[in-house]
Parts: C-alpha cells; sequence; structure tokens
C-alpha cells in the first residue's frame, strides 16, 4: 500500500535534494566562491515546480482509459501521455475574460470618465522615482525655454542691441528712445538726453504727484486711451496715403485706357500699305542697309538648312490607298470593340496602329483640323454615330488648313521659306484665304483686321465692325465673369461668331503662348454652356448645339483640360442638386455623349455621367417636370447605349412607370415585376381626345406650366415614352433576355389600347400604341422561338467507375485519400469551418457564463448591502420605537403615582 500523500511528498523533496542535511560554514563558502549559490538557487525553484505539477494531479487532463482503439501506424502511440492543462487554461480564461469582457461590462450603458495618461501610472512594474524621473525629463525635453522665461536657472547673456549688451552694468549706456516716435505733437521741454538721464536715475519707490512735474524727472506715463488715439490717428495717416496712391494708379489706368484704341491700331494693322494708296515713302539708306543684312542672313540660314534631295516612295495606286484605309479602319474598329469589352489593348496593338496612322498622315503637306474616327481624347476612343457638320452640306467648324506661310513674322515659330521675295506677298494672301476659310466667313476673310492679326502687322485698320455690329477682335476671355461681360449686350444669335473669331485670332500656329490661352478658353466655354443653358432668356437650340460643336473641335487639341472641366460640373451636380437636374445640367449630359466616346467599358467622363443618369431616373416623380426630366435623361441613357448596346434598366423602369402614371385608368391587375409608384392626385390624363400631339422641348423640363398646357404636355409625355420603348425594343433585339425584358411592356400598352383607356387619348396616340404592341408582339414571339433549351456540352464518354479498392502502402488513418482534389480541399475547408466553429462556440459559451457570474455576484452584493441597510434601519427604527415606548411607560406610571396622591 503506498504511503500517504505527505510521506510521499517528504520523500520526493529529500530525493531532488530540496530538504536534508544543512551544509557547513566551509562548504557554504565554498560555494560561494565558486558561484554555485544563485545555480543552486534556481535549481531548487525548478524542482519545486516539477514536485508540484507531479502531486497535483487535477493541473494535467489523462486519457484514463488509455486509446479508443489498437490501430497500426507510423506514429508513435501516446497512451497516457498529457492532453492539456485545464485548471491553468480556465485560470487564464478567467483572468482575460476579467480583464477584457469584464471592463466592457461594467462600462456599459456610461458615458464619459477620466482616462489617465500620467506617465507610468499603469505600468506596475516602475517606482514612484522612476516615475517621477520620466516625468522630469519629459518636461524638460517639451519645455522651450526663452530669453525672458524668470522661472530658468540656466545663465543667458541678456538682452542685446545691434551686438551689443543692454545690461545696466555697461559704462556706456545709451538709451535710443524717442518720445517724438509715439507723438509728433508732445510738447516735452526737456531735451532727449535729460529724458535718457532722468529714466536711469529714476527711483523705483518714488512716483510723482499728479500734475507735478520735478527737475530731472521723466515725464509722466501715457494712459491708454492717449496711446490708442495716436495709433489710430497714426493709422488713418496711412490709409489716406494708400487711398492716394490708389487714386493716381487710377488715374494712370484710365488715361491708358484712352489710348487703348490708337496702340490697338498701331499693333493691329497691316504690315505693308495697301496697294491703292499710292503713297510710299522713301527708305532711308540705313533701313535699306538693314533690310539687306536681315535677307542676306536669312538665305544664309536657309542654306545651311537645306536638306539633301531624299529618294520617295512610289506613288500608290487606289486599290492600295483602299486597302489601307480598310485595314487602318479594321485595326481602329477591333480597338474600339477591346475598350467596350473592359480589355486591355497590347503594346504592339498600339504601335501597330501609331504606324498606320504616321503613315497615313502628310510629312509636308497642311494640318488638317478634321474630324476623323481614331481621334482619341487621351481619355478613350469611340466611333461617330452621326454625320458630320460637312456631310451634311455645310461648313464645319472643325475642317480648316493651316499653313506654314500663315505664321506671323517674328513670333516664336517663324518659319524659313525658300521662295522668291517676289511671291512672297501673294503667298501670304493664298494661305490666309485658306486658313480662314474653315472658321471665317468672306466678310471676315476679306476684313484687314484677319489678314493684319495673321501677317503680324502693326498699322491700324479701318474696319471696326461687321454688319452686325460685332467686332472683329476680341480678348480671349479666362475666367467665366470676362466672356459674360463681353457678351453682355450681344444676342444669342452672334455667340458662335464670337468663339469662331477668337478661335482664329488666338490659334497656337500665331504665337505661342495662345495655346495656354485656348486651353483655358475651352474651360470657359464649358462652363458658359451651362451658364447659357440656366438663364431665363432661353436662347435657341441651335446656338448650344454650335457651342458644343465648338467644344468637340477644342477637345482634340485639349482633352485633359475639357475632361476635367466636364468631371468637375458633373461633380458640383451630383453633391448640390443629385435630384434636381436644371437645364444647364441636361445640356452638358448632352454635350458629353456627343463629344466623348459612351462605348467604352469605362471611361472617366461618360461613366460618372451614366451614373448621374441612372441615379436621377431611380426617383419618385412628383410633378410633371419630373417626368419630362426624366424622359430626356431617358433618351440620353438609350444614345449613350447606341453602339455598345448595354441593357438600361432605369431607363425602362421609368418609361413604363411613366405609361401607367399617366394613363387614363389604373390598371387592376399586376402589368410586371418593375417598380410603379402611385401618381399623385391630377396626374393621369383625363380627357384628352380633342388635343394634338406634339414634341417636347427643354422648356417642359421647368415647373411654371400652366394648367392648359399641362394636358398638352401629358399627352406629349405619353407619345414620348411609347417611342422611346420603340427605339429601345430595336435597340435591345439582340439580347437573351428580351422576352423577360419587354414582356411587361407589352401588358402596359394592353392595358393603354383597352376600351376605359382608348376613350380618353387621342386617335393618333391610340394608333402609336397599337402599332407598338403588334410589333412586340410579333418581336417576342420569334425571341421565343430562337429560344433553345439548355444541353450538356459534348465531350468524351466518361468511363464507369471499378469497385476495385486502392491500397496505399504508407496509409495513414488519419489522412483523407481523395482522389478529387477540389473534393478533399472542400472537406478541409469544411473541417476547418467546424472546428473554429466549435470553438467560437464554446467560447461564447464561456463567455456568457462569465458574465452571468459576474451579474450574480454584483446582484448578490447588491442585495447584501440593501438588507443590510434595510436591517440597520430596521434597527434603529425599534430602538426609537423602544425607547419611546419606555418614555411613554415611564410617563404613565408618574401620572398614575401622582394621582393616588
Amino acid at each position: 500500500m503506498p504511503g500517504s500523500q505527505l510521506k510521499r511528498l517528504k520523500a520526493s523533496l529529500r530525493d531532488k535534494g530540496v530538504i536534508g542535511p544543512q551544509l557547513s560554514k566551509k562548504q557554504k563558502k565554498r560555494n560561494a566562491q565558486d558561484g554555485k549559490t544563485n545555480n543552486r538557487r534556481l535549481q531548487k525553484a525548478a524542482e519545486l515546480e516539477g514536485i508540484r505539477e507531479e502531486f497535483n494531479p487535477f493541473d494535467l487532463k489523462h486519457n484514463a482509459r488509455g486509446p479508443k482503439f489498437q490501430v497500426t501506424s507510423n506514429r508513435p502511440v501516446n497512451s497516457n501521455a498529457a492532453k492539456g492543462r485545464p485548471t491553468e487554461a480556465k485560470s487564464l480564461g478567467e483572468e482575460r475574460r476579467r480583464q477584457t469582457l469584464l471592463v466592457e461590462l461594467n462600462r456599459r450603458h456610461k458615458v464619459g470618465g477620466i482616462l489617465d495618461r500620467r506617465i507610468g501610472e499603469n505600468d506596475p512594474f516602475m517606482t514612484p522615482e522612476e516615475k517621477m524621473r520620466e516625468r522630469f525629463v519629459r518636461e524638460k525635453q517639451t519645455h522651450k525655454s526663452s530669453m525672458f522665461d524668470l522661472e530658468d536657472d540656466e545663465p543667458n547673456e541678456g538682452l542685446t542691441h545691434l551686438g551689443k549688451s543692454l545690461s545696466f552694468d555697461g559704462p556706456e549706456l545709451k538709451d535710443d528712445f524717442e518720445e517724438d516716435d509715439l507723438s509728433a505733437g508732445s510738447d516735452a521741454d526737456a531735451s532727449d538726453d535729460e529724458h535718457r538721464g532722468s529714466k536711469r536715475a529714476r527711483p523705483f519707490d518714488i512716483e510723482p504727484l499728479d500734475g507735478e512735474q520735478e527737475e530731472g524727472q521723466p515725464e509722466r506715463k501715457k494712459t491708454k486711451q492717449e496711446v490708442m488715439k495716436e495709433v489710430i490717428a497714426k493709422s488713418k495717416f496711412y490709409k489716406a496715403e494708400r487711398q492716394a496712391a490708389k487714386d493716381a494708379d487710377e488715374d494712370l489706368r484710365e488715361e491708358l485706357d484712352m489710348e487703348l484704341s490708337e496702340l490697338q491700331g498701331l499693333l493691329f494693322n497691316s504690315k505693308k500699305a495697301p496697294k491703292d494708296s499710292g503713297v510710299h515713302e522713301a527708305d532711308s539708306a540705313a533701313a535699306g542697309k538693314e533690310r539687306m543684312e536681315r535677307d542676306y542672313d536669312i538665305r544664309l540660314r536657309q542654306l545651311a538648312q537645306d536638306r539633301r534631295a531624299q529618294p520617295t516612295d512610289r506613288t500608290k495606286t487606289d486599290e492600295e490607298k483602299a486597302q489601307e484605309e480598310s485595314e487602318r479602319l479594321k485595326e481602329l474598329e477591333e480597338k474600339r470593340l477591346k475598350r467596350m469589352r473592359g480589355e486591355e489593348a497590347s503594346d504592339s496593338e498600339d504601335e501597330d496602329v501609331a504606324s498606320i496612322e504616321s503613315e497615313e498622315r502628310p510629312t509636308n503637306g497642311p494640318v488638317l483640323f478634321a474630324e476623323t474616327e481614331e481621334d482619341d481624347f487621351g481619355l478613350g476612343k469611340g466611333i461617330k454615330t452621326q454625320l458630320t457638320a460637312t456631310e451634311l452640306g455645310f461648313d464645319d467648324e472643325d475642317d480648316f488648313f493651316i499653313e506654314k506661310d500663315l505664321i506671323a513674322h517674328g513670333s516664336d515659330l517663324e518659319p524659313l521659306e525658300s521662295e522668291e521675295s517676289s511671291n512672297e506677298e501673294e503667298s501670304e494672301v493664298e494661305d490666309d484665304d485658306e486658313f480662314t476659310k474653315g472658321l471665317l466667313n468672306e466678310e471676315e476673310t476679306q476684313n484687314p483686321v484677319f489678314s493684319s492679326r495673321l501677317m503680324g502687322s502693326t498699322l491700324s485698320a479701318d474696319t471696326k465692325e461687321d454688319s452686325n455690329g460685332l467686332p472683329f477682335t476680341f480678348a480671349c476671355p479666362q475666367t467665366l465673369e470676362e466672356f459674360v461681360e463681353m457678351t453682355t449686350n450681344i444676342p444669342a444669335d452672334h455667340l458662335p461668331t464670337i468663339v469662331q473669331r477668337i478661335r482664329a485670332l488666338y490659334h497656337p500656329k500665331l504665337d505661342s503662348d495662345n495655346k495656354s490661352k485656348l486651353a483655358v478658353f475651352v474651360k470657359v466655354l464649358v462652363q458658359y454652356l451651362a451658364y447659357l443653358s440656366n438663364r431665363t432668356n432661353q436662347p435657341p437650340f441651335s446656338v448650344l448645339e454650335s457651342l458644343v460643336r465648338h467644344i468637340h473641335s477644342l477637345a482634340k487639341s485639349y482633352p485633359i483640360e475639357t475632361a476635367n472641366e466636364f468631371r468637375s460640373q458633373l461633380e458640383d451636380f451630383g453633391r448640390s442638386r443629385p435630384l434636381s437636374p436644371t437645364l444647364g445640367d441636361l445640356v452638358i449630359l448632352t454635350a458629353i455623349g456627343t463629344i466623348f466616346p459612351t462605348s467604352d467599358h469605362f471611361h472617366q467622363v461618360a461613366t460618372p455621367a451614366g451614373l448621374l443618369i441612372a441615379r436621377n431616373l431611380e426617383r419618385v416623380p412628383k410633378r410633371i417636370a419630373d417626368y419630362s426630366q426624366g424622359l430626356y435623361l431617358s433618351t440620353l441613357a438609350l444614345q449613350y447605349q447606341q453602339v455598345s448596346k448595354r441593357y438600361v434598366p432605369e431607363a425602362m423602369n421609368f418609361c413604363l412607370n411613366t405609361l401607367c402614371a399617366l394613363a387614363p385608368e389604373r390598371a387592376k391587375g399586376i402589368l410586371g415585376y418593375f417598380p410603379i409608384h402611385e401618381p399623385t392626385p391630377g396626374t393621369r390624363i383625363a380627357d384628352a381626345r380633342s388635343l394634338t400631339i406634339r414634341k417636347l422641348a427643354l422648356i417642359d423640363c421647368l415647373d411654371d406650366i400652366s394648367d392648359e398646357e399641362a394636358m398638352s404636355t401629358k399627352v406629349a409625355i405619353l407619345a414620348t415614352s411609347i417611342q422611346l420603348l420603340d427605339a429601345a425594343a430595336d435597340l435591345f433585339s439582340g439580347k437573351s433576355a428580351f422576352f423577360e425584358t419587354f414582356e411587361p411592356a407589352k401588358n402596359v400598352l394592353v392595358h393603354l389600347a383597352s376600351k376605359s383607356c382608348r376613350t380618353k387619348l387621342p386617335a393618333a396616340l391610340n394608333d402609336q400604341v397599337e402599332k407598338l404592341r403588334s410589333k412586340l408582339d410579333r418581336m417576342l414571339r420569334l425571341a421565343h422561338m430562337a429560344r433553345r433549351p439548355l444541353e450538356l456540352h459534348h465531350h468524351k464518354p466518361l468511363p464507369i467507375k471499378t469497385a476495385i479498392p486502392k491500397f496505399e502502402d504508407s496509409f495513414d488513418p488519419n489522412k483523407h485519400y481523395d482522389p478529387d482534389r477540389d473534393r478533399a480541399e472542400l472537406a478541409k475547408l469544411k473541417a476547418e469551418h467546424k472546428k473554429e466553429r466549435k470553438g467560437a462556440m464554446r467560447e461564447l459559451r464561456k463567455d456568457a457564463n462569465f458574465m452571468a457570474r459576474e451579474q450574480l455576484r454584483v446582484k448578490k452584493a447588491k442585495d447584501a448591502a440593501y438588507e443590510k441597510k434595510y436591517k440597520r434601519l430596521v434597527a434603529e427604527i425599534q430602538g426609537e420605537e423602544g425607547r419611546e415606548a419606555n418614555a411613554y411607560e415611564r410617563e404613565k406610571q408618574m401620572r398614575k403615582r401622582a394621582a393616588k396622591r
């Protein structure tokens, strides 16, 4: 029978050498000299820890019955090995919950608190002396010493001026303070030397009496009111001086403005006198010599820069040119399709297209600013969806030629030509005509103002205005305010003419600074487009279209500036008025669809514009103007997807909801799975059989619509919605989900064609509804017939599964042998998920038990405190009642005794 626990403990301590016979003094001294004392102490602590673990069987978790099954494996068998330390783990988990969960539990439903950020306050290992030392060091690091700091014990050099000390110990003390600096009108009689002497000699403990001033004493100290009066007087004096200087500058500026007309005449006049003037001044000998030297230098530079003739390529036939053009267009179309699908073009493709474009571009010919399909704005490419203005038969602002001879002589870009001097004048005239052919009309081309500006002449021109009263020259505006001020008194119909002349006068070929000016001007033009659309007196839409065409032309040369300005307009629209667009916002969205390619998968300008359109189409209409704006935005959405043909659900839902809201009668059943908003009272069409169908205009997007026009506007909105559905059906006819998309539209049209609705709509509108319904019936029937059922892919026959077992040489029962790798990975993930889930649930249960225990402990403490207080109060009350009862009894007995007497 084994001994008791105490006997076993003593035996273990004796065996380990923890207890036993005491060492002699010589042995202790020898161990101290050898350094074995410290090692012995650590060894004894380790032995005690091992004995403690050995004699506490509850600290380790064992499997008492051994392994569950006897298996054969290449792994070592751990039959009774320790599985863990449940007591230690439980105590650690309890302590961790006390530090985290209990703190959150105590701070629940509490606001505020004091956070102690003192250095070392939360560090239990720092002594108070170390805390004070760390705080002192931090204070010294953050404290900024000053020359005037009275608490600074370090010596300083004192006050200095001009490298000399101002201390009172200096032999040559001199005070440069003058009372005249503060008050020019001071009536002090004493001199400066007397003031300085009196300042040094004045005792600090004697103050002069009021109204008295002894000799050798300084003046009385000025009051705060007097000092402020002097400061105000000086401020007024300086202000008057600044105002006088400003008035002088203004007078000079007015004089220059009065002489500006003469300066303009000198700057912008033709270089050469007219041929029919007949007045020729004789050149002086010095001028003739200077001209001859200049011509000689020009000819010399021409000879030095003349290149040797090189062989040219043979002339290509028409078939070869057509073949190259078709290949170029094919390459560009492939790149556009890749951008539409969101794919990136490889570098080799970019180089091929660049080489094709460089071959097509003439080397020594005129620069043609014409609209081409390969125009890249630096933000993506697109293709044309409309005919150009040239194809329609009228002049386009985008098409004009620039010859090198058009550059003014003396400018930064002056070329060196090798033609004869006798033909220079004729070539300049021809080049001027060629330059102004695209931008200027016949009257402007013949005007000497433009010719003098192109030729860099400084003589005055006779013609100042055209037949419409417009000046021929304008300053290039750099801000919106300048452009608005410039066009204040000019009719809106002449705005495109002003833009034409500004572009002609400030073309980049004429001056190196014109490029930056036009880059700012295109931003101003975009801002003015929104400003012009928001004015009360609406300009004609043709004017807005002309301005958009000018912006389109300028965007080819300044793509980044144009895109940034449009993005700024969209950002302002999205932040300030996301669900209430103005006419300017609608025009900006229209211009974006015209200028930038909308078929790209992602575009820096077109994509945000499409998102804003979709966001506005999701709102619930409340007014008639909301329906008009929504139809305009739906039209823009369909135009944006004219090439890429991406489905826009917001536009379809808005059109169907508009038809349901404006229908004379409400539908009884469910027309489709699209959001139907209940319209406001008075929105439905009541009786419009006698009305004619008109087209919607921009003015219908405003709120101020009279009651008489409301019914006509409703009919126009209904007709436009039907037309949009027709256009959407043609656009999305090739989609695989065409049947599910347009089946609700067919149901809505059937409702509109019902007897209750037909009797209240115009006959022309009923015809449109019937035509679109029959068209959708035919298209839906074809879409349904074109569908094929789903089927499996055609692949080779799969082998039949066998039941022959597969033997593993090194089989491990803890390892899964699944031939399907994906299924094995999935099983592994499921096992890990199950394990983590069980662990999380176990931790949650422990947290819940801990919270319950803490709440119970707090409740018990509160109950105990309450019980203690209750008992104390009961005892006090009982004591008071006992005293009162005893006093009453004594009083009663005294009265009885007094009555007996």
